[in-house]
């Protein structure tokens, strides 16, 4: 394995560990050598990724957390540190959002989606660089997505957290990175995950047909953005810090 790769003695926390994105990130992790907690509201999902990254060999934890509770992100980490020993990795995966014209979001909904994308990334990272200051090293990946790059009128809230998301990323990463602990987002375009997925076909689209509108002509795979995430919590991102990465499958005939 290469060296600047290897996660071996390190732990990882990844929220939305369950599915998606956060189940792919977490088994790259663990086929690097990390150990790994699963936070999400649903244990079930959590519990089966568990299985997969023992069976790897690695230890595994699921802790189901509301993400937006501010307790419930700071018992996370402190369970983290009590079974496991320590934390080095925090992967800021709980998101998402449905899709509607900006007059028919209540004050509700705008607020519920903003503490979960924005407000889980504030409350869990500070929590999460206590240990990681105290040992001088670690790595917060944010996954942030191209909707906070582009105009989505479709998804105006989603996009403004996740634009948040990639300004919390940088002013983080300029008040820690000194310390020892780095910060970095993925924002990701279209992939083959639940959230997505299930929200094409209620409002009638073909999932498949959104890949085409990228260079590689379709969906993201999990595992795909997994290997970004790994770049960032390893050693081999030991100089980076603070950055965005547009993860997207290239830019379509539109240059988008």
């Amino acid at each position: 394995m290469n060296s600047g790769f290897n996660l071996e003695g390190r732990v990882a926390i990844i929220t939305g560990g369950g599915t998606g994105i956060g189940r792919g990130a977490a088994l790259v992790l663990a086929q690097h050598g990390a150990d790994v907690v699963l936070a999400a509201r649903r244990p079930e999902p959590l519990e089966s990724t568990v299985k997969e990254i023992q069976a790897l060999g690695r230890r595994a934890l699921a802790v189901p957390t509301d993400v937006t509770n501010p307790q419930q992100c700071q018992d996370l980490v402190d369970t983290t540190v009590r079974e496991l020993g320590r934390l080095d990795i925090l992967v800021n995966c709980a998101g998402g959002a449905e899709t509607k014209g900006i007059a028919k979001w209540s004050e509700e909904e705008w607020n519920q989606v903003l503490a979960l994308n924005l407000g889980s990334v504030w409350f869990l990272s500070r929590c999460a660089a206590g240990p990681m200051l105290k040992q001088g090293k670690g790595a917060i990946v944010n996954i942030s997505s191209g909707a906070s790059l582009l105009s989505m009128p479709q998804a105006a809230p989603y996009a403004a957290s996740k634009a948040g998301v990639n300004s919390l990323t940088g002013s983080m990463a300029a008040s820690w990175t000194r310390k020892g602990v780095r910060v970095n987002a993925i924002a990701v375009g279209a992939v083959r995950a639940a959230t997505l997925v299930d929200e094409l076909e209620r409002q009638g689209i073909d999932p498949e047909s959104v890949g085409t509108t990228n260079a590689s002509g379709r969906l993201g795979e999990p595992d795909e953005i997994g290997y970004g995430v790994l770049f960032f919590a390893s050693d081999a991102s030991s100089f980076c810090s603070g950055q965005t990465l547009y993860m997207h499958g290239g830019p379509g005939p539109a240059g988008i």
